[in-house]
């Protein structure tokens, strides 16, 4: 700190080293004042490192002053003041004027001293880092406008592609609505072999008809004999009407007819029915059940749970099977014995009346009957209530049913081969046994029938038909309903463990 005494030159004089004098030499005198020489528009260029003497014209010396002291004149003299040191070099007469004074220009900048000339203020504020030199800012803000402009040809680009991608879209409908590929309209017709051939020439000549009598109510299937109207069903499926119900026919056009019952059996479950007043009925041709082979394809056309004109396929699964089927009355009166076809073509309650036709559309079975998974004996498949199929579906023979639809056409019935004997329903050996009395309590064996004319007593078991193994009455029942009265049997019969050959020609009886 100060303490009050002159260590140096005046902080308000400017001066610029010199090399050390031996003498003092007399003060020069000031120059001549100056006219002040236009400001140059030109820029300042920056200052050297090693600046050297100033270039700049001097500027005027300032106004006189009057001297407030011997101090303040040997500043102005340049000489130094009595009792204190002489400066080592003059003022400066072209320096720049003291800070503040006032001048006939704007003052001058201050002088950029070198570090080394400042002086340490402890308690001032640390100096701020240097600048990064110029060319570094320059490399930064550099690479700043290169990314910038990269940033702005990136999008220019994209926008370009997406622009043109667009407008491809556009002209080549990708924004339209979705349309999917699909294969052309084709020709309807099909192979006459395949099932969809099968089908289109069946279908035209299959009916569904709706029966109701007093409370009962049933849906089945028919199909279309003659040109007179003639319709062949199952007797179940008519019966409900009674013989004053009502019987409605609908054909696969759409088209009704109101229909009666021409003649029914209920041993064979067979019925036929026939409307007036309709025109271009078209016939289902009749196959040879004779000729079914087991695997032969079949198609089953019928209305189950009344969908009308749905078409199954299978195979024969077997032939010459013996089912019964109905006995809801209890009495026998309604049971039917069929020698039957058996199915893997779907069959459901609905079905019951409808064909079953072969590779050629040729009726070879009427669909009649299946086997529910909750029941083990064959059922209707026409009633209400029963279950679906499950594979195992029951055809009439077409030849046993032609029989029996020609005999109620000519008749109004048709007529049962009988042997004239009794069996005991209930006997649970293997084989059928003659009874030993009638339901009536007659004899068994009718005097003068087949049976009493081929020799056949009380108690025989009959354990064969035609060289076929006979397990149940049931059995030979069914075995006998699969011919013709007249024609001749040959039986195996069994009496006190004795096998003997019996052969005898049918009987005939008027069903009902």
């Amino acid at each position: 700190m100060d303490d009050g005494r002159p260590t140096g030159p005046d902080a308000n004089g400017w001066s610029r080293p010199t090399p050390p004098r031996t003498a003092a030499r007399p003060t020069p005198e000031p120059p001549a004042p100056l006219s002040p020489a236009p400001l140059s528009p030109e820029p300042l260029s920056p200052a050297p490192e090693n600046p050297g003497p100033p270039s700049q014209p001097p500027e005027p010396p300032a106004p006189a002053r009057t001297p407030a002291s011997g101090t303040q004149a040997a500043h102005l003299t340049g000489e130094a003041p009595a009792g204190r040191p002489r400066a080592l070099h003059d003022p400066d007469p072209y320096g720049t004027p003291p800070c503040g004074g006032p001048g006939p220009w704007a003052p001058a900048p201050p002088v950029q001293q070198s570090p080394q000339w400042l002086r340490y203020d402890p308690w001032g504020t640390p100096p701020s880092p240097p600048s990064p030199p110029v060319r570094e800012a320059i490399g930064e803000k550099g690479h700043r406008r290169r990314a910038v402009v990269v940033m702005v040809v990136v999008a220019l680009v994209t926008g370009v592609i997406g622009g043109g991608l667009g407008a491809y879209s556009v002209l080549n409908g990708s924004f339209s609505d979705v349309r999917l590929p699909q294969a052309g309209r084709e020709s309807p017709a099909r192979a006459p072999g395949t099932v969809a051939g099968i089908a289109a020439s069946a279908l035209p000549s299959v009916v569904t008809l709706h029966v109701r009598g007093g409370d009962e109510a049933d849906t089945g299937t028919g199909f279309v004999l003659d040109r007179e109207g003639r319709i062949l069903t199952n007797n179940h499926v008519v019966e409900p009407a009674g013989s004053a119900g009502d019987i409605t026919v609908t054909f696969s056009g759409g088209e009704s007819a109101k229909a009666r019952v021409v003649g029914r059996d209920s041993g064979y479950d067979l019925a036929v029915v026939q409307v007036t007043g309709v025109s271009g009925l078209t016939p289902l041709p009749l196959g040879n059940s004779d000729n079914v082979q087991v695997g032969d394809p079949v198609v089953a056309i019928g209305a189950p749970f009344d969908l009308a004109d749905t078409v199954t396929s299978g195979i024969i699964s077997a032939k010459d099977r013996p089912i019964t089927s109905g006995g809801g009355k209890n009495d026998g009166s309604d049971v039917s014995y069929v020698d039957a076809l058996q199915t893997d073509a779907p069959i459901n309650p609905g079905n019951s009346g409808g064909p079953l036709v072969d590779s050629k559309a040729r009726v070879i079975g009427i669909n009649s009957a299946i086997r529910a998974a909750d029941d083990s004996s064959d059922t209707e498949g026409g009633q209400g209530g029963q279950g679906g199929s499950i594979g195992l579906g029951f055809a009439i023979p077409i030849n046993q049913a032609k029989r029996v639809a020609e005999e109620l056409i000519n008749n109004g019935r048709a007529a049962h081969p009988v042997i004239g004997v009794t069996l005991d329903m209930k006997y649970a050996g293997d084989g059928a046994r003659v009874a030993a009395r009638a339901n009536d309590g007659g004899p068994a064996v009718a005097p003068g029938g087949p049976g009493a004319a081929a020799g056949i007593e009380p108690g025989d078991i009959v354990t064969g038909v035609d060289g076929e193994q006979v397990h149940s009455a049931q059995d030979l029942i069914v075995r006998i309903r699969a011919h013709r009265p007249g024609d001749r049997l040959a039986l195996t019969v069994r009496r006190d463990g004795r096998v003997r050959p019996v052969t005898l020609s049918l009987g005939s009886a008027d069903g009902t």
